[in-house]
């Protein structure tokens, strides 16, 4: 009795002994940080459905309060002063016309104004093609002045005259008379040279000559 005991029990350990020996070894353990990696990486690419997750954007450095774009302002720019005109000058001048019957020179005043040299001897040619009286005939009423200069106390006009503004000779000599002494009031204008349509003539009407310039 005692004999198959001690047999059935070394059978025992043998057979315990035979199971152990042919285990295979298990499965190397994964390393605590490999797991804690592998569940963030996916949870950071997939969300809550596998879809992918757009990442959280920041907000540019360019935005200001309120979502709008913000950075430099770009430099104001002034519109500049508009020049000053130039001031209206007032003048009373001298003006010469000849009376009805064309038998003599006649000396008026007139008022002119002006802004620049130019414009005053423009509105002293204006002043020499009309007057305030009957008795003061204009001698330059039927003249055009297609132009005038001013350089160095020389002064041009250059003129266009229709047939109708042929006075005759004491007409001519009259109106030649009353440009100079308007013009010569002028302590700045030395000369006067008249042009027909841009060109040097001998006469205005054919009957006085002209010094081509007139002076003094």
């Amino acid at each position: 009795m005692n004999k198959k005991i001690g047999s059935a029990a070394f059978l025992a350990a043998f057979m315990l002994l035979g199971t152990a020996c042919g285990e295979k070894p298990g499965a190397a353990p994964v390393p605590a940080e490999e797991k804690s990696a592998a569940p963030v990486q996916e949870t950071a690419e997939t969300g809550n459905e596998g879809t992918t997750t757009a990442p959280s954007q920041t907000p540019s450095s360019t935005q200001g309060a309120g979502g709008s774009t913000g950075g430099s302002e770009a430099p104001s720019t002034s519109t500049p002063q508009e020049e000053a005109e130039p001031a209206q000058q007032s003048e009373e001048i001298k003006v010469y016309y000849t009376d009805p019957d064309l038998m003599e020179l006649l000396e008026d005043t007139a008022k002119i104004t002006y802004t620049d040299e130019k414009a005053k001897y423009q509105a002293a040619y204006d002043a020499l093609q009309k007057s305030t009286s009957q008795e003061m005939v204009p001698l330059w009423s039927n003249m055009k002045l297609l132009s005038l200069s001013f350089e160095d106390g020389d002064l041009t006009l250059d003129l266009h005259m229709p047939d109708t503004a042929n006075m005759g000779s004491t007409g001519e000599d009259f109106a030649i008379r009353a440009l100079k002494g308007t013009y010569f009031q002028f302590d700045e204008v030395e000369t006067i040279q008249l042009l027909l349509d841009g060109k040097q003539v001998e006469s205005l009407m054919g009957h006085v000559t002209l010094y081509n310039p007139e002076t003094r």
